[in-house]
């Protein structure tokens, strides 16, 4: 078998085994070459994202014959087998969080936690803050106003009003986009406002996976009218900071970051150390206090 005899395409569904690879010539059902899964065994051989190259065959399903080197992942460890990597989605453009204004209040824990996974993976992320008529816009703005500053983009929505809808249809047009937030944000009506029965789609996808414990995480990318993918993710509140030692954290902090060459210990924790410029920089509010609580509950292993 030659090159020429491969097909490229992206995997767009996985259940059971079973690959759906979107190509030139449209979906196809495809299974993976047995050599595949025993040459990555500390991670998912294939899974949604993957740029893939199938041959054909005479009968019955496709082969996965190659799987083309991943640019970036979200990954999360695999329930009950803690050494292995479970990937979410593979080669994300980008990543949205949707968080409300109110009802629920927002959890900026999770939002930073998300974000922390985000930088670890080098994925850039975008944050929307929906459910915009029910607050005065100043005030949210107010509540999400410090993660601009920090480089993450946030738009302000509103699923009822139609507000801000047309900016985030164009945010994810053209990309892989996996969308998170935690659950009664407005997501689902958010995403029929983009594009009529995308939040439906999601929706099942979210209750599809709260049915058993083997069921897979995100079954499947769906794709936009105007071009693009949407992957959902459901089930952050037990989502584990994959492969991040405590020490590395400053490291996805972009405020701490900037800071740390500055601090007189190499080693500084930021908590306590004397001459750590992390320390200073909080006292003389250049760092939000809330964003430094956040750093150090992720620092202690507290997740709520």
């Amino acid at each position: 078998m030659t090159d020429s005899d491969l097909l490229p395409g992206l995997i767009v569904k996985a259940q059971s085994g079973i690959f759906d690879v979107e190509t030139e010539h449209g979906i196809i059902a495809s299974k993976l070459r047995g050599r595949l899964m025993k040459e990555r065994m500390e991670s998912d051989a294939a899974a949604l994202g993957d740029r893939v190259q199938i041959s054909k065959q005479p009968e019955g399903l496709a082969t996965i014959e190659v799987v083309e080197e991943r640019v970036r992942v979200l990954s999360r460890k695999s329930p009950g087998r803690s050494e292995i990597e479970q990937v979410l989605v593979a080669n994300p453009d980008q990543a949205v969080f949707v968080f409300s204004c109110a009802d629920p209040e927002p959890n900026f824990r999770m939002l930073d936690r998300l974000l922390v996974v985000a930088e670890r993976e080098e994925i850039p992320a975008l944050i929307c803050a929906n459910k915009i008529d029910l607050v005065v816009p100043r005030t949210a703005k107010q509540a999400f106003g410090i993660y601009p500053k920090l480089g993450y983009p946030v738009l302000y929505t509103s699923a009822k009003t139609g507000k801000g809808v047309r900016s985030v249809r164009k945010a994810l047009q053209g990309k892989i986009s996996v969308l998170a937030g935690p659950s009664g944000v407005g997501k689902t009506s958010l995403l029929n406002k983009i594009q009529p029965g995308l939040g439906l789609r999601t929706s099942e996808i979210s209750q599809a996976t709260g049915r058993g414990r083997h069921t897979t995480v995100v079954p499947e990318l769906l794709k936009l009218e105007g071009g693009g993918y949407v992957a959902d993710t459901p089930g952050l509140k037990a989502f584990a900071l994959w492969d991040i030692e405590p020490e590395e954290l400053d490291a996805y902090f972009p405020e701490i970051r900037a800071l740390v060459a500055e601090c007189e210990f190499s080693d500084c924790t930021h908590t306590h150390e004397p001459g750590c410029a992390v320390s200073v920089a909080l006292e003389n509010g250049e760092i939000d206090p809330e964003r430094y609580d956040s750093y150090l509950r992720m620092r202690s292993g507290v997740l709520e």
